[in-house]
């Protein structure tokens, strides 16, 4: 009855992309788990409606990162799928994954985790929204970084008469028909809502405060990730061949009305649209600099235009969140969460996140490296590096990523696909060593089995 289990219990939190992908790697090592999901449905952002009321999803919504590199390794996207899916495919994808794997009955839905306690043992307690209390030996934080949504910061001066809304609310652009629409933003986000806005409103102005490098989704008739080029390039070749490449494509941002960017290729996010550059040239999107104020009906813009406006649409990106923990405890103070690769927390070592980046690409393959790589080390396979090195290299890759990404709180936890692939693939291999040398020793005392039967027992 008090026998300790072999290896340590874990609570999973979140069945989106980032949560199935980890689900699958922690069964396939035999590490026990519980798994909880707010809502009724696997795959997270790419669930449109998502009854969990997370969801970010549009009925209009493609993919911008090609089927073949958002994949997992084991499990391809049918042949039958396009080059760049929409998101019906997506969530048909991941249910027929969760399916195929066997993971489906393992996950608790329509259970939120509302509290999230580290106790002295190193364990953590649990606390449900029915009020149930369970007891783990490790966490694993799984719940998604696009569902918070970030406004304008700080709020716009005066007032506004017409609808203002975040791009998390936006559904269809029914709403849109015959109304003078302002898209504020210059991301993903932004260029997709205005291009759909462009066909019903009666004008669409695409606001923002610095220009970018707009990536459409093909190159040289092959999908624009299909060929990267190898993270054992330098990154200064790679990024003066890819701007090369870009602009020999699309020629230059300001042809089509849009501001020159304050940097280089590879230092801020991606925009990647098919679609944005076309209905600019044509003049169905008019591009303005940022809002300078709400004048009722009206908006002014930095150049001192002014605008009779109907709706504006705030693509102003989102908040880093975990309503579960204390903040006091684990919080992300503007967007800025300091990890040992994206996963580690430096100071808990009972804690993990998964897909807690923004990279430039999938996050499907990361997040599945990911969820190997937590399970490696719950099974003593995999020892991190001392806690001087670590936090060393914690501070290493921060400057790195500060130094080459503009600053902003879009740009906090931005990795580069193959880059972090390449690096997470060497530190395994070092890890395992680091392991062997120390006996393979388990890095979290399993207690959550003990307690557990305690608990039962005393029940009876």
């Amino acid at each position: 009855m008090t026998r300790v289990s072999e290896l340590p219990r874990v609570c999973i939190i979140g069945a989106g992309v980032s949560g199935i992908a980890a689900a699958k790697a922690l069964g396939e090592a035999d590490i026990p788990f519980d798994w909880f999901e707010k809502g009724s449905a696997v795959g997270g952002i790419w669930v449109y409606e998502n009854p969990n009321g997370l969801s970010a999803a549009y009925r209009d919504l493609y993919i911008n990162t090609s089927r073949e590199r958002m994949e997992f390794s084991d499990f391809p996207m049918p042949k039958s799928y396009p080059d760049f899916p929409h998101h019906t495919n997506i969530a048909e994808y991941f249910n027929a994954y969760v399916d195929h794997f066997g993971l489906r009955e393992k996950i608790t839905f329509e259970t939120e985790v509302k509290r999230a306690e580290l106790r002295e043992d190193g364990g953590w307690e649990v606390t449900l929204a029915n009020g149930e209390s369970r007891g783990y030996d490790a966490l694993l934080v799984a719940n998604g970084h696009h569902w918070d949504p970030r406004w304008p910061e700080p709020p716009f001066p005066g007032g506004f008469d017409g609808v203002e809304m975040h791009a998390h609310d936006y559904r269809e652009k029914a709403i849109f028909a015959g109304k003078r629409v302002v898209v504020l933003g210059i991301g993903n986000s932004a260029m997709d809502i205005a291009v759909e806005a462009s066909y019903v409103a009666e004008r669409t102005i695409l606001a923002t405060r610095r220009g970018a490098h707009v990536v459409p989704k093909y190159l040289f008739g092959r999908p624009m990730d299909a060929r990267p080029l190898s993270p054992r390039i330098p990154w200064p070749i790679r990024q003066r061949l890819l701007s090369a490449m870009l602009r020999a494509a699309v020629g230059r941002m300001t042809d089509y009305g849009l501001p020159e960017p304050d940097h280089r290729f590879g230092e801020a996010h991606p925009t990647v649209s098919g679609r944005i550059l076309d209905r600019l040239a044509h003049g169905a999107i008019v591009c303005k600099p940022n809002i300078r104020e709400l004048r009722g009906g009206e908006v002014e813009f930095d150049d001192g235009s002014v605008e009779p406006v109907d709706t504006i649409v705030y693509c102003t990106g989102y908040k880093v969140s975990f309503p579960f923990f204390d903040p006091a405890l684990i919080s992300a103070p503007d967007n800025d969460l300091q990890l040992y690769r994206r996963v580690f927390h430096p100071q808990i070592p009972s804690v993990f996140f998964v897909g807690l980046v923004q990279p430039l690409g999938a996050i499907m393959p990361i997040a599945e490296a990911q969820g190997r790589w937590i399970a490696a080390y719950l099974r003593g396979e995999y020892a991190l590096p001392s806690p001087a090195r670590l936090r060393a290299e914690i501070e290493r890759e921060r400057r790195r990523m500060f130094k080459r990404y503009v600053k902003s709180k879009r740009h906090t936890m931005q990795i580069d696909f193959d880059d972090y692939m390449l690096a997470l693939r060497r530190e395994l291999r070092g890890g395992r060593r680091r392991a062997r040398r120390t006996g393979n020793r388990l890095p979290v005392t399993p207690r959550a089995a003990d307690t557990q039967a305690v608990e039962l027992a005393v029940a009876a």
